[in-house]
């Protein structure tokens, strides 16, 4: 410990995040001047990873939630080494590795892809969960901690409440939260918005609360020390800080704790650019430098943090030659293959494709040990409790199983899952209704930017719902989901993989594909009520059904079709039953194709394309949800029968007729559609 080294170190970060800002014209700067102390006290004694091989599995895992706090990570890792000089001076540029809000890039210190207030820290509530359970399986050894850091406005979304609530439920030790309260957000003040005793409500929830001044170096060694030491519960420490804490005017006054200080350039408000460049110590003239003492100070640091994770490494190395079938398991979970699956599974007949995916989450649960499943109150509906039975729910001092009851939370459960991903070494699924995919949004938007392979199972996927009426039948949501199919991921590939098989055989599949899809989100979209299972045309339904990974193919053919009919899902049994009326009362030829993902279907040749929908022969689409979910299949000379409003309270029997999903209406909208479509045969 170095009193000076330690106060010129903070300094040199709230200059660098003022300079940042500055020079981009863009950010927030007085946020990151009032978290330097925390964080570089953190770093520097308690955070422990190797500077050598910054994705070691087993290192500390800092999880940041109030993203527009970037240049607080982004200076103190510079000062560790992990990013260049010019790398800080192009803060918020074309091209630059240090965008405006934190983005995954694990070899220089970022874990998860924050911006969207709440869902950073949750995730970091994912990633202490599955170190919990990789624990359970490994050894007490494997003892890393996860770090957050929340805002004011992260405290405020509603989704802190789920994160809260299910870290203290499950008394989440190894994670430790340093909560910025700074009394100042964007546009006002805290005190303007909210009167909550934020101590209270996390104490309620189960966590070790402390509240420190946020400046004071020894108040936040004893709180991070304290942590570490905490095998209970989550701890929150409640940092008070200043926003902007060091700037001042231009005749050197104090100008700290200003609400403007939050969102622009400090030079934009009443504070001086150069006078507080000069009063955190740092050169004018060259704002990016660190200062040569805070060098020398973190060139020792990185040594030490360097030996401590040898140290580390050799009493896992011990623990490997004591247990080598143990630790060629844990490799294994970490590499990301799957073991050997044969997603052939018997099914009854007739079931709903929420009840076939049951059967293969049983054996899923028997058969891939670093899966876990979650649910939002409705393992007994979303049929997950095929996975349950198979093992047990987590609860506090027990991580053995392998599933998570989340409660009634599905954002809280899908940023819980994003973290279970960003740790690495597990595979996440979550489920609820389809309909409630909307709680849902924002984190699967960040599982698509993060690129994770969390599975999300949607069940009750349309009208079909019946009785529970409009409120809970989807309508416009496969339109929405499939939009990410559509929407390309950094790495150029299509940032969610959506998949709505029709009849159990296909559900394998489907299965198959999410399990397969290691780099982006996939969603299995499934019935609640029965289907009639497509027959084989020749002698394995499953064997023909394996055509679904190119997304789209032939459950009937004929040579010289005169239509061919276009679904997914429960849709295509409906096709097929109108398809024996056009055939036998009409003698039209009719092919079907069940299309389970137009996303994967696209990115087949244009050959293969041709070949299930040709685009020279008349074509119906049939779709329980909006017409567009199938409209860019059938092309402008096509049809597609959907629904265009909401759904109505009654058994799902009389929706289907009453909406027109039955074989004989839709045999009839087929005719009526020849009658009108182009060169018809």
């Amino acid at each position: 410990m170095n009193k000076q080294n330690d106060q010129q170190a903070a300094d040199n970060i709230r200059a660098l995040a003022v300079a940042m800002v500055e020079k981009a014209k863009s950010g927030h700067p007085g946020g990151p001047m009032g978290g330097a102390d925390f964080m570089h006290i953190l770093y520097s004694e308690f955070f422990n990873y190797d500077p050598t091989d910054m994705e070691w599995p087993f290192r500390d895992r800092f999880f940041m939630d109030a993203g527009h706090l970037s240049t607080l990570m982004y200076a103190q890792y510079y000062l560790l080494g992990n990013y260049a000089k010019d790398d800080v001076a192009n803060f918020r540029q074309w091209g630059s590795i240090t965008p405006g809000h934190p983005e995954v890039d694990v070899k220089r210190g970022i874990e998860n892809t924050s911006g969207p207030l709440g869902q950073g820290h949750t995730m970091g509530v994912g990633a202490a969960i599955g170190a919990k359970f990789l624990q359970a399986k490994f050894g007490d050894w494997m003892n890393h901690k996860v770090y957050g850091f929340i805002s004011d406005g992260g405290i405020q979304e509603e989704v802190s409440q789920g994160a809260g609530r299910i870290a203290g439920h499950l008394g989440l030790s190894n994670f430790i939260m340093f909560f910025d309260s700074n009394d100042i957000q964007l546009s006002t003040s805290t005190d303007e918005v909210t009167t909550e005793d934020t101590a209270m409500k996390y104490e309620s929830w189960g966590w070790k609360v402390v509240t420190i001044d946020g400046h004071n170096h020894d108040e936040i060694r004893k709180a991070l020390k304290d942590a570490n030491a905490e095998t209970e519960k989550p701890t929150l420490i409640i940092g008070k800080t200043i926003m902007g804490k060091g700037c001042v005017t231009a005749d050197g006054s104090m100008f700290e704790g200003y609400c403007e200080l939050h969102g622009q350039p400090i030079g934009a408000t009443g504070a001086d650019y150069e006078k507080t460049l000069e009063n955190l110590g740092a050169d004018v003239n060259n704002p990016f430098e660190i200062y040569p003492e805070v060098a020398d100070f973190y060139k020792n640091i990185i040594a030490e943090k360097t030996a401590q994770a040898a140290e580390k490494k050799a009493e896992i190395n011990t623990w490997r030659e004591a247990n080598p079938a143990l630790a060629e398991k844990l490799d294994f979970f970490f590499s990301g293959e799957l073991p050997e699956l044969d997603f052939n599974i018997p099914q009854k007949e007739g079931l709903a494709t929420r009840a076939a995916s049951s059967a293969v989450l049983g054996y899923l649960a028997e058969n891939v040990e670093n899966m876990i499943v979650s649910s939002a109150d409705l393992s007994n509906s979303d049929k997950t409790d095929g996975f349950l039975k198979k093992t047990h729910a987590m609860k506090k001092g027990d991580f053995s199983g392998a599933f998570l009851q989340a409660g009634v939370a599905e954002l809280t459960m899908a940023c819980i899952a994003n973290g279970l991903a960003l740790h690495g070494g597990i595979i996440p699924v979550v489920a609820t209704f389809f309909v409630f995919s909307d709680y849902m949004k924002p984190a699967i938007r960040l599982s698509g930017i993060q690129e994770l392979g969390v599975k999300y199972v949607w069940t009750h996927d349309a009208f079909r719902v019946g009785e529970d009426g409009p409120t809970h039948q989807p309508i416009e949501q496969e339109a929405q989901i499939r939009l990410l199919e559509k929407l390309k991921n950094h790495s150029g590939n299509p940032s969610f993989l959506a998949l709505r098989p029709a009849d159990s055989a296909e559900t394998n599949v489907a299965w198959k594909m999410a399990l397969e899809n290691k780099n982006t989100p996939t969603g299995l979209i499934l019935s609640r009520q029965g289907i009639k299972d497509v027959a084989p045309q020749g002698e394995s339904r499953y064997q023909e059904a394996l055509a679904a990974e190119k997304g789209g193919y032939l459950v009937k053919e004929v040579e010289n079709p005169d239509v061919v009919l276009i679904a997914n899902g429960s849709e295509v049994s409906t096709l097929l039953a109108a398809a024996e009326i056009l055939e036998a009362e009409k003698g039209l030829k009719v092919n079907i194709a069940s299309v389970i993902s137009e996303g994967v279907f696209r990115l087949q040749s244009k050959a293969y394309q041709n070949s299930v929908i040709p685009q020279d022969k008349p074509l119906f689409g049939l779709t329980a949800g909006l017409p567009v979910n199938l409209e860019g299949l059938v092309g402008a000379n096509g049809k597609v029968f959907g629904v265009d409003h909401f759904g109505y309270s009654a058994p799902a029997g009389v929706l289907d007729e009453k909406f027109g999903f039955t074989g004989e209406n839709v045999s009839n909208e087929v005719l009526e559609y020849l009658k009108t479509a182009y060169k018809t045969a």
